[in-house]
């Protein structure tokens, strides 16, 4: 595989009556594409999509909830990674007054791609009927394909159909053999675990989240695209081993309400930059992929994800404090790429 089938879209809305956004609004916007995907693709109208015979191609549980294999090779899984990702607006609890525009990002990844005009339908219909406090309501504007090469537009209400663009990003760069010092800044918390616990700064190791990558970007492979990534998970995993790090990490707390649980749910993990050295060539492309896929639990929510920072040579702390003012735009303008 040369290309790897991913790709972002900005969907810019136009706010009707007033939305109260949380603090952050990952789970809030998931849930309301969840309800309206399933209301617009759903033909039997059934209350559960278990024992539903049409399952098998419905593009509901393909997008929002894939149904696990019944056997594998390796393993059992009880789930498998969704191929989509939202990306929220910035975080910050604020209302949004009428007439303010306002965007946020997914990321389709695999057969999801196929479904862009059905989850454009999905969206419109989620903030024409309501979210957040108060059940605020928005009008969708246009769709934008965040590409590296610069932002096109592919929708626009009034126009109908969805431009043909491509969507994938090459795997493979000029300087991927001698990678051996790479920057992640963490934009949102970063949840990786163990024995079912999230870990903190201090535990962390570059092992850890290389494996991680490149696990969850060998699974989207393997069950929404073409095929798997990683033949030698072996190799990585030594490769992996040898990597040191420097770190400006610290704990960031977030709260969500669960529906589903009827609660309130904390949710934190980990900020900050994360400066990796050593035999970094095998994990260039992952590297590059996990900008689109993220990395970490509850990345369906947003978290996990990160940019990318060119090697600086000097102490991660001076690296950070040059390039925050820079990464603070970005956010605000939420076109992070």
């Amino acid at each position: 595989m040369d290309r790897f089938p991913v790709a972002r879209y900005r969907f810019e809305f136009h706010t009707v009556r007033p939305i109260r956004l949380p603090d952050y609004a990952g789970s809030m916007l998931r849930g309301a594409f969840g309800h309206a995907l399933r209301q617009v693709a759903c033909m039997t109208r059934a209350k559960e999509c278990s024992g539903c015979p049409l399952t098998g191609g419905c593009p509901y549980p393909a997008i929002f909830a894939p149904v696990p294999p019944a056997t594998h090779a390796l393993q059992a899984f009880s789930q498998i990674p969704v191929p989509q990702v939202i990306e929220p607006p910035a975080r910050g609890a604020r209302l949004l007054p009428p007439g303010e525009t306002f965007s946020f990002h997914q990321v389709l990844i695999g057969r999801a791609l196929r479904e862009l005009p059905l989850i454009i339908l999905a969206w419109q219909r989620a903030l024409a009927r309501g979210v957040g406090g108060g059940d605020g309501t928005a009008e969708l504007m246009r769709v934008v394909h965040c590409d590296e090469g610069g932002d096109s537009e592919v929708y626009r209400p009034e126009v109908g159909a969805v431009a043909v663009h491509a969507a994938a990003v090459p795997l493979r760069a000029a300087g991927d053999s001698e990678l051996s010092d790479v920057t992640l800044h963490l934009l949102t918390p970063l949840r990786l675990q163990h024995n079912g616990r999230a870990l903190p700064p201090d535990r962390l190791q570059p092992r850890t989240l290389l494996l991680a990558l490149a696990r969850r970007a060998n699974l989207l492979a393997e069950f929404h695209a073409d095929g798997p990534l990683i033949d030698d998970f072996a190799a990585l995993s030594d490769a992996a081993e040898r990597v040191r790090d420097e770190r400006d990490l610290s704990w960031l707390d977030w709260k969500r309400y669960s529906s589903r649980q009827q609660c309130e749910m904390r949710l934190g993990g980990v900020v900050g930059s994360w400066r990796l050295r050593g035999p970094l060539a095998s994990f260039a492309p992952l590297l590059r992929l996990g900008q689109w896929l993220h990395v970490g639990k509850e990345t369906t929510f947003g978290l996990g994800r990160y940019t990318l920072l060119p090697s600086l040579g000097r102490d991660i702390s001076t690296a950070v404090g040059d390039s925050c003012e820079r990464t603070l735009q970005l956010l605000e303008r939420n076109d992070v790429n």
